[in-house]
């Protein structure tokens, strides 16, 4: 679709003028269970009981949904085992995980959990399985809209290091708490397999996580300094559009530069796909304004925040938009809705390095009305001061001889999400000393 370059360069600047003027064990007693979660039902608490713990893997957690395809979340599961790959972006001599059960409307009882070093496949490496506990107990129930810590186990990782989660749930769950687009691969198993070196038994995958939030390391080096960073965004934070099972999201391509550089730091995903700063949206969780505080103020040894957010905002009230128009949303209230995030992350103490939206020419968010927002709001990303530091994602994956447009090397296919090459191309947009 084209327009009149010159009334819509226009109108743009009109607009962004006046927007410059005015976010494998035995099973406890049921008492002592709830005792060991109760302890642990808010996030925030649950992360900041002990020190020298730090995040070192994230996904944000979303209610059960299936809006593209079937997945486990809206079955639950019943005497099954689940089991989870993700790759660390920080080392330590310990590790323990976050377990949530956010929108749950029961509590989850977890019957057995391990980690171990990843394998291929469903199979992890003999000799590295260990069995969480939970208050020194093998099982533990999540309260409904709970979230809670397992205690942690001597485990030696490395930063960019693969590590499986598996999870034995032997009654029925009811509906998941889960991570939608993963990108990565989960299996599973009917009955307890959460001992398994082999991946045999896993005859199911899906492309989601299930219950596990987070994956804390302490010991090792950057033990007491808060230099972790979160990517907070929607789908193309998320990495919609890079190859699966690969780890080549934007945030997994600046984990590895900062390795390759000698400085390796956390880098925490936090995007959700469909996610909006302003307006919740029922298959992509909570808007960005109220999920902020549940999912990026409660991680551990956090620095900085890069905020990458608002194409759905403007692209979600089309017809195109998965599950229905979501309520039209002004750059005004856009602008409103970011300086929201970076009020709450500089109350924390968190520094917060402000993205431009990249180009959606050709795709089904393109109209000339949602290209003017979004310039616009570039506009004020750029010139408004409102931000700790600015990265110009737009210009990283744009096309020169067509600025609106996805570079054709850097497109998934749809126009709008980045592919591999687009996403590492956006982690060398970032300046490394200003994180």
């Amino acid at each position: 679709m084209k327009t009149t370059s010159t009334l819509r360069r226009a109108g743009i600047a009109l607009l962004a003028a006046t927007i410059l003027t005015a976010l494998p064990t035995t099973g406890a007693s049921a008492a002592t269970a709830a005792t060991a979660a109760t302890a642990g039902t808010a996030a925030a608490p649950s992360r900041g009981g002990d020190t020298g713990w730090r995040g070192a893997w994230a996904a944000s957690p979303q209610p059960a949904t299936a809006p593209f395809a079937p997945n486990w979340s809206t079955a639950g599961f019943d005497d099954q085992t689940v089991r989870q790959t993700v790759r660390v972006t920080a080392g330590g001599t310990r590790a323990r995980i976050e377990l949530t059960n956010r929108y749950g409307s029961t509590p989850l009882r977890i019957t057995g959990a391990t980690v171990a070093r990843t394998a291929e496949g469903g199979a992890v490496r003999p000799g590295t399985v260990r069995a969480l506990t939970f208050g020194g107990h093998g099982s533990v129930t999540v309260p409904a809209g709970g979230t809670l810590l397992s205690d942690g186990v001597p485990f030696r990782t490395g930063a960019l290091e693969s590590v499986t989660v598996t999870l034995y749930l032997a009654g029925p769950t009811g509906p998941a708490t889960f991570h939608h687009l993963a990108g990565a691969t989960s299996y599973r198993a009917a009955g307890d397999h959460r001992a398994d070196v082999a991946g045999t038994a896993f005859t199911e995958t899906s492309s989601s996580w299930y219950y596990l939030s987070g994956v804390e390391v302490s010991g090792g080096p950057h033990t007491v300094r808060r230099d972790g960073i979160v990517a907070f965004g929607d789908s193309i934070t998320d990495g919609v559009g890079a190859t699966p099972d690969a780890d080549a999201r934007y945030p997994d391509e600046l984990a590895e530069r900062l390795a390759a550089a000698g400085s390796p730091r956390a880098v925490l995903n936090h995007g959700i796909g469909g996610n909006e700063v302003t307006n919740d949206v029922a298959w992509a969780g909570e808007k960005g304004i109220s999920r902020f505080e549940k999912d990026v103020l409660t991680e551990k040894g956090v620095g900085t925040v890069i905020l990458l957010e608002g194409l759905n905002d403007i692209g979600g009230s089309g017809p195109s938009f998965p599950g229905g128009p979501t309520p039209e949303v002004s750059v005004e209230r856009l602008i409103a809705g970011h300086r929201t995030l970076i009020r709450q992350a500089h109350a924390h103490g968190l520094k917060v390095i402000g993205a431009t939206l990249t180009p959606v020419k050709g795709s089904a968010y393109f109209t000339p009305g949602n290209e003017a927002k979004r310039e616009a709001f570039n506009a004020w990303v750029r010139t408004s001061g409102a931000y700790d530091g600015i990265v110009d994602f737009e210009r990283a994956v744009a096309d020169p001889t067509d600025p609106d447009r996805l570079l054709p090397a850097y497109d998934s296919g749809d126009h709008l999400h980045p592919d591999d090459a687009g996403y590492r191309a956006m982690a060398q947009a970032l300046d490394l000393d200003a994180l």
